[in-house]
């Protein structure tokens, strides 16, 4: 079937529905500062469609299924993994930028990349590769995430990475003064879409986790009566649904919890934005204070939410058990690798001149899945690893 050309929707008339639909101090696809190696735009995609693709094809975005958000993947079928995580990262992000007039691909491409640079076994195993790589660098997954993208991911001939949008890349940034754009001053901080980004990682994260935990038995809801953030959902599901009870109920109030957060974040972001009286993107990044935040009394909730989770679920015996038997794996693993170069990959090796012994290992591990971390354990030391503990 032949489509006659005033069908197709080609990048032009992309960029300017954007130009006319956006707000504007979003980021329009058509103002990108380009990429690092200079590429022919595309004739159907806008320059964030095509991150977007090149996020979701690549190898460290299909490797988040199998590694651990809190619960060692593969543990419970319906517990979080990294991918989940951030598909549901994404999907917030989405809401809050259309809800807002802002670049709804941009914000998205930022979530679904932001935890590309995750090592296996969760915030245990990056903890242990900090640890491991003392005097070497460190290790921290945000800037992980920009070696995946920039260096690592081999998918193109012409240059390493998957050469992602200036854009994208300043949304990667999580520590230190961030990248100047070419063409613009420097930033204050990232672009609005990225701010969005950043704020929907920590309501899911934190919300889906509660919900994991009690899932898991690990929470009990008579715990959190004296948490804001649950008692008030808790209370307004039990008056619409007083017949809900038990696992119905608390996921129900999961969701009105990701409700509330996501309708106040939209509601005190407009107010800033509005007394802030930014004209641009460019404006918004020269600001002090991020533009998208919760309102004081929700932020302040939030806080102890997160005080919760740290003391009853992040440092559960049975959780901290199943961590520290995996750090120990993930330790010995680094180890072997450094004694005996010869055992990494071939590509690995390979680069070893190039990035040095130690973050070529790192850089190795990182991209590991908590099971393949597990499988490969076992070959080096004959050992069947088991990490669950017995119930």
């Amino acid at each position: 079937m032949n489509l006659e050309p005033t069908l197709i929707r080609g990048r032009e008339e992309l960029e300017r529905q954007e130009l006319g639909i956006l707000a504007p101090f979003a980021q329009k696809s058509a103002e990108s500062a380009g990429r690092r190696h200079p590429e022919p735009r595309h004739p159907y995609r806008t320059e964030y469609q095509r991150d977007r693709a090149r996020i979701i094809h690549s190898r460290a975005f299909r490797r988040l299924e199998h590694k651990t958000q809190v619960f060692l993947s593969g543990t419970g079928d319906h517990l979080r993994t990294r991918l989940t995580h951030t598909i549901e990262v994404a999907s917030i992000s989405r809401s809050i930028a259309r809800a807002l007039g802002l670049n709804e691909d941009l914000a998205e491409a930022i979530a679904l990349a932001h935890d590309l640079g995750h090592a296996p076994f969760g915030h245990s195993g990056e903890s242990e590769l900090n640890r491991l790589m003392r005097g070497h660098g460190g290790f921290d997954h945000n800037r992980q995430s920009l070696r995946v993208v920039e260096l690592i991911e081999a998918k193109y001939p012409e240059f390493p990475g998957l050469n992602l949008s200036f854009e994208v890349l300043e949304g990667l940034h999580k520590h230190g003064a961030l990248p100047s754009l070419p063409g613009r001053e420097a930033a204050r901080r990232p672009s609005i879409e990225a701010q969005i980004a950043n704020v929907a990682d920590e309501i899911t994260y934190y919300s889906h986790d509660l919900d994991d935990g009690l899932g898991a038995g690990f929470i009990q809801a008579a715990q959190l009566d004296g948490l804001e953030v649950w008692r008030h959902s808790f209370e307004e599901v039990r008056r619409d649904f007083p017949r809900l009870a038990g696992p119905d109920l608390h996921g129900y109030v999961i969701r009105c919890i990701i409700d509330r957060q996501v309708q106040d974040v939209i509601s005190t972001s407009a107010r800033a934005i509005a007394a802030s009286r930014v004209e641009s993107a460019d404006d918004a990044r020269r600001r002090a204070r991020p533009l998208i935040r919760y309102s004081p009394g929700l932020r302040a909730a939030n806080r102890a939410l997160r005080k919760f989770l740290y003391a009853n679920l992040y440092y559960h015996p049975e959780v901290a058990g199943v961590n520290r038997r995996a750090c120990r794996m993930l330790r010995e693993v680094f180890n072997a690798y450094i004694r005996k170069p010869s055992l990494l990959g071939r590509n690995t090796v390979r680069r070893v001149r190039r990035e040095g012994l130690e973050r070529s290992v790192c850089d190795y591990l990182s991209g590991m899945t908590d099971g393949y971390l597990l499988a490969e354990y076992a070959r080096l030391f004959g050992e069947a690893p088991s990490l669950l503990p017995k119930r």
